[in-house]
């Protein structure tokens, strides 16, 4: 019993969430040192190029993050149960996914570049850059998507050094290949678009060994067919699953929102509003370090039964993240004008950015909570509340926004972004009542 009352204190908490902490601080590093690489190659085309073909990858395979949601709720809960042959099933269960939407984004790729071709108004010579990144960085969907799996499963099982170190060895791979292929090797754009697919296929059969091994040592490896193709177990992981890709799609389209409202303002807008929006996404990295690791305990305690255990790591999880909150919000404080301007070196942009720079500080802290909440509810697994809450919070978000910036223009963008957060986490909030259900009935 102490050792389960230990595993949701504050010193636990921060134990297995420092790994993580550090390990998604190297993930925004990839695509500085690419922005880096390819601005200082003598053409805008290549950055321009770059910068459009990465993003719309980071939401290709953002929209496929259920893979390691979902795997960690199932996971956490088995492991509290100990029932490590239900966590090598749902491991390979959920790689044959990896395999069948790898596959899918492969076949389908002629028809995605065309889709975003159209979308995308990009200039000759950015297009054909775009097209050769695209046609190489397709075939890391497998790699990439596999190590969501990989960092499903140890964060399940609160390994998350584990987890940390694959995230960190591939961002770092990526990193140095890139740099190599560019300025070794004069390959340009190809360069590191082969950096994150060597990288992503060299990470994810190394840690796919170590997976398989660390799980031999609690349970046969064993393929049993009936078991993994179980038609109850595969119905309740794609609903699991389906309902995360709904959340996260809604998700990637607010923000996808909030820039579209600034380009309703002007260019200057858009421009300022990207560099604080940055910063948000960089406190983000860091209090999702949290989030990470209270949902492997969370389903710990489910698979426990033990509802002292959720109380406390409810609890204390949300002391932690607010206090980091509050403590990013001041370092932004004293912070931003440096920090502004070294990410432009534009007057108008920098003084504009410095108008609006409230919001970066008033963020953090805000956000904290919805953060939170989602690391409860996806380690219970509870992936219709988590959809439910995102449909009601991106739709009131809609018209509040539209509503507000006829009003207060840039203001009013800002505005309802802090509202949009607040309602995620007030509306997971009405839902956490499905959770202590469930440990009565038991």
């Amino acid at each position: 019993k102490v050792k389960l009352m230990q595993k949701s204190s504050i010193q636990y908490i921060l134990k297995v969430s420092i790994p993580i902490f550090f390990a998604n601080l190297a993930i925004p590093m990839v695509g500085i040192i690419d922005t880096a690489l390819m601005g200082n190659l003598g053409s805008l085309s290549y950055l321009s190029a770059t910068s459009v073909a990465a993003n719309l990858f980071s939401m290709i395979f953002w929209s496929f993050g259920f893979l390691r949601m979902g795997t960690v709720g199932m996971v956490s809960q088995a492991n509290g149960r100990n029932d490590y042959t239900e966590i090598l099933n749902i491991v390979v269960r959920n790689l044959l996914f990896v395999l069948a939407i790898s596959i899918t984004i492969i076949l389908l790729q002629n028809l995605i570049l065309s889709l975003s071709l159209k979308i995308f108004d990009l200039s000759e010579a950015t297009r054909n850059l775009y097209e050769q990144y695209f046609k190489i960085r397709v075939y890391s969907a497998p790699g990439e998507l596999t190590l969501y799996i990989i960092t499903g499963l140890f964060v399940g099982l609160q390994k998350t050094k584990t987890s940390s170190l694959a995230v960190g060895f591939f961002s770092i791979l990526n990193i140095l290949l890139s740099i190599v292929l560019v300025t070794k090797f004069d390959l340009n754009i190809k360069g590191v678009a082969y950096g994150t697919l060597f990288s992503a296929l060299i990470t994810s059969i190394i840690f796919l060994i170590y997976m398989f091994w660390y799980l031999s040592k609690y349970t046969k490896i064993t393929i049993n067919f009936a078991q993994i193709f179980n038609l109850k177990k595969i119905k309740n992981i794609f609903n699991i699953n389906l309902n995360i890709f709904i959340r996260t799609i809604l998700l990637t389209f607010s923000f996808l929102w909030f820039t579209y409202l600034g380009t309703q303002i002007g260019e200057d807008f858009v421009a300022a509003n990207a560099i604080l929006i940055n910063l948000v996404f960089l406190s983000a990295f860091i209090l999702d370090a949290y989030a990470f690791s209270t949902e492997g305990i969370v389903g710990y305690s489910l698979g426990k039964k033990d509802l002292n255990l959720f109380k406390n790591i409810v609890k204390n999880s949300f002391i932690l993240s607010s206090i980091s909150g509050l403590i990013i919000s001041i370092i932004f404080f004293f912070t931003y004008n440096l920090v502004i301007n070294l990410m432009s070196d534009i007057n108008e942009i920098r003084e504009l950015s410095s108008s609006y720079a409230v919001w970066l500080i008033i963020l953090p802290v805000i956000s904290s909570f919805c953060y939170q909440f989602d690391g409860i509810f996806i380690g219970a697994s509870q992936t219709k509340e988590l959809r439910n809450a995102m449909i009601f919070s991106v739709f009131s978000y809609l018209l509040i926004s539209i509503l507000l910036i006829k009003f207060l223009f840039n203001t009013g963008i800002w505005i309802s972004l802090c509202i949009f957060m607040i309602l995620r986490a007030v509306s997971l909030f009405y839902y956490l009542d499905k959770i202590y259900l469930r440990f009565r009935k038991n």
